[in-house]
């Protein structure tokens, strides 16, 4: 009897301690357009520079009724992973130093930036590969990170474009400040490390070139990871890449008459898929040595977003997307309705009339209504390795 009641009281503790550590306060966000909720918007009205298609309507007409800088019809995956967790939708870092004060950074910050790479602009330009949209790569936001939470960590940002900014937005921060709030906070460290192979791919760069700084890419990602959990970070999301050979703009690059060359299932162009099954795979490897050897006091989550993006690729209509997987809703015509030259949003493309039928938004980024699923996928269902809610039982 006493035994029993011991054990009663011990998994009570447990169910007490996973309340306690799922309570998370803030969202901390870095990686490229799948997270920009508006730092590109803000660094185009500061540097006076030409904006780029996706701050013109149609985007953000499902949910926001504007652009606001997301490259969506609506809401992303952060933007549900707030709602799920009862916060507010995190703001961008980039902006009016009057927009964020201390109260609202303990609630999130969002160092996402369309366009963004894991490596460094100078590496892609050595390559002969110019970064269209920006030159915030994974290193210059830990830095906007550091300098406006962690502002006595090492590392000063040094201008650099459009990656220049003012002094630190919030200054009132101490060490004790910082490390309570990663401590409490569920860090997002991407997507990031896609625009590394589509800028290279879409400039005519072989795969195998591409393939060869795989590991690169990985190895920058995995010192971000520990660079977070050093400053006091206690629950980390990396998700991996999604299916690229399912995208729109690589079906219409990669136009085909081989049908070997297509999965038959799907439609998706069979090796841009392996690719980044194979980018997945090196950051699941990588990931898991951390957890073994250095952090078992760390939640580092994998976020399995290839596999759960290719349920709706398998089985569209399943998921109530009646107009298929691989067309676009927004663009400018053709099989997959993209068009490199005339991107959505500018005057002569078109916008389907249901979005929410469509996994496709623009043919580079996805719907809200199939961001909506993969996050539920990923946050209350199978496609966290650990599983994201067995962390979080009440």
């Amino acid at each position: 009897m006493a035994i029993s009641i011991c054990f009663a009281i011990l998994l009570l503790m447990c169910r007490i301690s996973y309340a306690y550590e799922c309570n998370y306060t803030s969202i901390i966000s870095f990686g490229n357009s799948l997270a920009d909720t508006g730092n590109v918007k803000n660094l185009v009205a500061i540097h006076h520079s030409e904006p780029p298609h996706f701050l013109f309507p149609p985007y953000g007409e499902t949910f926001f009724h504007k652009p606001t800088g997301r490259c969506s019809n609506g809401r992303l995956i952060i933007d549900f992973i707030a709602e799920g967790l009862g916060l507010p939708l995190i703001p961008p870092y980039v902006g009016d130093k009057s927009n964020l004060r201390k109260k609202e950074v303990r609630q999130g910050v969002n160092y996402a930036v369309a366009g963004a790479t894991a490596l460094s602009s100078s590496f892609h330009e050595a390559r002969g590969v110019s970064n269209p949209t920006t030159n915030a790569s994974l290193q210059v936001q830990l830095k906007w990170f550091k300098q406006s939470i962690c502002p006595t960590s090492s590392g000063t940002l040094t201008a650099h474009n459009d990656c220049s900014l003012p002094d630190s937005i919030y200054t009132n921060f101490s060490p004790v400040d910082c490390q309570h709030l990663l401590q409490h906070s569920l860090i997002l460290m991407g997507e990031i490390g896609g625009n590394d192979y589509n800028h290279e791919l879409r400039a005519g760069k072989p795969i195998n070139e591409v393939k060869s700084f795989v590991p690169l890419v990985i190895k920058t990602i995995i010192a971000a990871v520990n660079e977070v959990i050093k400053l006091g970070a206690k629950t980390i999301i990396v998700p991996g890449n999604f299916p690229i050979g399912c995208s729109s703009s690589y079906l219409a690059m990669y136009n085909n008459s081989d049908t070997k060359m297509y999965d038959n299932k799907t439609g998706c162009i069979i090796w841009l898929n392996k690719f980044a099954e194979y980018h997945n795979q090196l950051l699941q490897r990588e990931l898991e040595k951390i957890r073994k050897f250095n952090y078992h006091h760390v939640n580092i989550i994998y976020a399995d977003y290839f596999n759960a993006a290719m349920q709706l690729y398998r089985s569209p209509k399943e998921f109530g997307f009646l107009n298929g997987a691989l067309k676009a809703c927004c663009g400018a015509g053709g099989p997959y309705n993209f068009n490199k030259t005339v991107e959505c949003g500018a005057a002569s493309s078109t916008t389907c009339a249901d979005p929410d039928t469509y996994v496709s938004w623009d043919g580079v980024h996805l719907t809200e209504a199939a961001y909506r699923l993969i996050y539920r996928s990923l946050f209350k269902g199978s496609y966290t390795m650990p599983r994201f809610n067995s962390l979080c039982r009440s």
